[in-house]
């Protein structure tokens, strides 16, 4: 081959290289920035929560928020569709939220622990009752005055954020079953989406609103890893304590004036104390709210009780304060043995509590809490985290 020619198929060799490298890098670009909704990696599937789902399309999402008491014909639906994607008909009552969500108004701290945990705190520009955040990044975010005030939960100051001009506000649904409306929100067009979280019946289900989250923010795969893991350290734990010979009865709670509001046998505090391996004398009552009980149908179970949790609101409650309350805590077996432990152990100088921030979205960790108090043999390099006992 003369010199002439090598030359020429040398040149032809590396043009090709280089025009390869570019298709390749130009069909990734081109593929990533085009990558349907529904690609792998980009949708999550729910598994535990029953108050919301999310359907997958090639250019949008359809978020539905069911109603969490019931009433399926006030179901609220949402499309997500990246900004400035053309309107999707045939949906014609549903909101429309843009996403990424880039800037996200808050009326909750458990919506707080959903976006720290994705690594996305910095999209919340106004946030309901500021006073009671825990979150140390959230709170030097509002003290530096990123994060605004917008008043509290069923009460928010409509005006401020349509100044903000945020791209979703997300809210609560009432404990009276009211789904708030927003009109100065709904005539500018800034939606509105409802977390229903709260409602959930086990640890679990309310942990997966991470997924409703993350597909505000196009989080999906990162929330599926960081899911599956709660999930399956959450499972691991509840099927250690299924190992104890041991099975100790609980109380949980304080009388009040009106009445003792004990938690329901189907609720979320007695999943937790189920799958912690305790035994809760009201595990058969066949509802999800409190039990409105009085002092004296609780006495004589208070009585035996091994154990007693979630004692007390103020962190800085003793035995002494408990049972200067009502003096008959006294013959309580577990006020007796000092068996007695409250949810506040991280509670900050303005008296916000993590147990009802992040301990949403760590069930595993409350669990592990619970397991320790209960069986401490099966845990016994654990150290308490939201749980202490009172001394």
């Amino acid at each position: 081959m003369s010199p002439m020619l090598k030359q020429s198929c040398l040149t032809l060799l590396i043009f090709l290289l280089i025009q390869g490298c570019n298709f390749k890098k130009t069909s990734e670009d081109k593929t990533e920035a085009n990558l349907p909704l529904t690609a792998k990696g980009r949708k999550t599937e729910i598994v535990y929560a029953k108050g919301f789902t999310i359907d997958y399309f090639d250019d949008f999402k359809l978020v539905s928020i069911i109603n969490p008491f019931e009433r399926q014909n006030d179901t609220i639906r949402y499309i997500l569709q990246k900004k400035g994607a053309p309107k999707i008909n045939g949906y014609p009552d549903a909101q429309r939220i843009e996403i990424p969500v880039a800037k996200m108004v808050a009326t909750s701290s458990t919506h707080i622990a959903l976006l720290e945990l994705l690594g996305s705190e910095n999209v919340l520009t106004g946030l309901a009752s500021t006073q009671y955040v825990y979150s140390p990044k959230v709170t030097a975010m509002v003290k530096a005055g990123r994060i605004s005030e917008i008043g509290v939960a069923g009460g928010l100051n409509e005006e401020k954020i349509v100044e903000m001009a945020p791209d979703v506000v997300m809210t609560i649904a009432g404990p009276d079953g009211r789904i708030d409306h927003y009109p100065t929100l709904e005539q500018a067009g800034i939606p509105f989406l409802i977390n229903s979280e709260w409602v959930e019946k086990t640890p679990l289900a309310r942990a997966e609103w991470l997924k409703l989250m993350a597909a505000l923010l196009d989080k999906e795969e990162l929330a599926n890893e960081k899911f599956e893991k709660i999930a399956t350290e959450y499972n691991r734990l509840a099927k250690l304590a299924t190992t104890s010979k041991t099975k100790p009865t609980v109380l949980s709670g304080l009388n009040t004036k009106d009445a003792w509001f004990m938690p329901g046998g189907d609720g979320y505090m007695a999943v937790f104390l189920k799958d912690s391996g305790a035994d809760y004398p009201w595990k058969n009552t066949k509802t999800t709210t409190s039990l409105p009980l009085s002092f004296e149908a609780v006495y004589p179970k208070a009585l035996q009780a091994d154990y007693w949790i979630n004692v007390g609101f103020d962190p800085y409650d003793s035995r002494r304060t408990i049972l200067a309350q009502d003096a008959r805590y006294a013959d309580f077996s577990a006020f007796k043995s000092g068996k007695m432990y409250s949810y506040n152990n991280r509670v900050n100088a303005s008296g916000a509590n993590d147990f009802f921030e992040s301990g949403n979205i760590n069930p595993h960790i409350v669990l592990s809490d619970l397991i320790k108090i209960f069986h401490p043999e099966l845990l016994p390099d654990h150290q308490l985290v939201y749980y202490k006992q009172i001394q």
